[in-house]
């Protein structure tokens, strides 16, 4: 609980501050074993920094809020919202001079150094495996990889954030450090360094974790989504899900789906593509993650500009089945939800020689579809062709997902002009600030 967060609102609120150190109190009591006394002094304290700084007194210390929500624009939920926002991060960023960065909405960024490219990527760990911190560790880590991998680079190195609230066991770092190591040591890639903080240091109470995994890796050709071409083929390898797909098993109580999703084959697969010298062949690569095949081909679709052609019955063949099973028994569209499959695009003759190298080594694989010239992403189903497009939110995967559903609660356009402007007033902040200490050298 974001004691800061509840004091501060019931100060704007007008609420009598006695009623809200007695509120304060009674919340403290409910999470921590602490005595009365000392709940009535941690009470006071939290109510004495909120007021001290619910008003911010310059620009530096204050923002002008947009009026719109995290959840409100489905910002993190892999849908339209969370893409238009990164598109205004983007924004924010600017010019960066770098090969390839957040502009072109890839998995990682690149620098060019000394004739190869240095790739660089970093990946939040699923809020809602919190409670389950070797799952959160293992799947992170494998996401980081997998965004590394698919530019066209090998991994050399990992680095790992977590912050555990206050309430949380110590245990959880571990379990959570377990999880990467595990990742870490089954595909020879080191954790090398990392952080551990509190989330909210005595403010949040309670045991919420949450934390990141990125990675490094060095390429000397890369295979970024803009590279993608009218005419080339779309392969994918088997999927069994990740963090997603955990959340979902854990959160309706099929934990035998769990098991599924501890795999490597995504990487093993990369390896093989570099070790059989194919890497240098291949336009693109891409993990199916992002709002799943809707948000993924989207995405390509605006970075390369072209379009892509889906064919359904290949896509669905290559779930796994128990992953499939209970997708469809929870009607969850397969097509809206993380998937963690390789999707490469390559021409048509290194398509079947990379048919042949993986299915040598049982990974299954198929071609999925095709490139061709235009815009936007189509599905081939039962001989029809249909638009393939992102949801507001990827699909809805837990109960409670359910319950806020996959569309917007409030007018989408609106929101949109408010980020717009939002953006607009950090862009100015920034340059305000970049003025004001280069005024200060001499």
């Amino acid at each position: 609980m974001d004691l800061e967060g509840y004091a501060k609102r019931a100060l704007r609120r007008g609420e009598d501050r006695d009623i809200i150190l007695r509120k304060l109190k009674e919340r403290i009591i409910e999470i921590k074993d602490i005595s009365e006394g000392k709940a009535h002094l941690l009470a006071k304290a939290v109510l004495e920094e909120a007021n001290a700084t619910l008003h911010p007194d310059s620009d530096i210390t204050s923002f002008s809020a947009s009026g719109v929500t995290m959840g409100d624009f489905g910002v993190g939920s892999r849908g339209h919202g969370d893409f238009y926002a990164h598109q205004k991060i983007a924004e924010v960023i600017g010019e960066t001079g770098a090969f390839i960065d957040s502009s072109q909405m890839d998995d990682s960024g690149v620098v060019s150094i000394d004739g190869n490219y240095v790739v660089l990527t970093v990946d939040g760990m699923h809020s809602r495996l919190s409670d389950f911190p070797f799952l959160a560790g293992f799947h992170v880590t494998r996401a980081a990889l997998r965004d590394i991998y698919v530019m066209g680079a090998r991994p050399i190195m990992l680095f790992s954030d977590i912050h555990l609230a206050d309430d949380g066991d110590v245990a959880k770092i571990f379990d959570y450090t377990a999880g990467i190591t595990t990742v870490s040591e089954l595909v020879g890639v080191p954790l090398v360094t990392g952080s551990t903080l509190r989330i909210g240091g005595d403010m949040v109470i309670g045991d919420r974790m949450t934390g990141c995994v990125g990675a490094v890796g060095i390429a000397s050709v890369l295979t970024a989504r803009k590279s993608a071409r009218p005419e080339d083929m779309i392969l994918m390898t088997e999927g069994a899900g990740g963090g997603t797909i955990a959340a979902t098993a854990l959160y309706f109580r099929r934990s035998n789906v769990v098991m599924e999703t501890l795999n490597t084959i995504f990487l093993d697969a990369c390896k093989l593509l570099f070790d059989n010298e194919i890497i240098a062949k291949i336009h693109a690569m891409t993990d199916v993650t992002n709002g799943g095949i809707r948000g993924d081909a989207t995405e390509i679709s605006k970075t390369a500009g072209v379009k892509l052609v889906f064919i359904e019955e290949k896509i669905r063949s290559l779930v796994n089945k128990t992953v499939l099973r209970m997708l469809d028994e929870l009607e969850i569209d397969y097509l809206g939800v993380s998937l963690d499959a390789l999707l490469i695009i390559a021409p048509k003759n290194v398509a079947e020689t990379i048919l042949e190298v993986l299915r040598k080594h049982d990974i299954s694989v198929e071609i999925i579809g095709h490139i061709e010239e235009g815009s936007g992403a189509a599905l081939i189903q039962n001989g029809e062709l249909h638009e393939l497009t992102p949801k507001f939110r990827e699909s809805a995967y837990t109960p409670i997902k359910k319950v806020v559903g996959e569309f917007p609660s409030v007018n989408l356009s609106q929101m949109q002009r408010k980020v717009d402007e939002a953006a607009e007033r950090a862009k100015e902040k920034k340059q305000n600030i970049l003025e004001f200490i280069l005024g200060k050298k001499p």
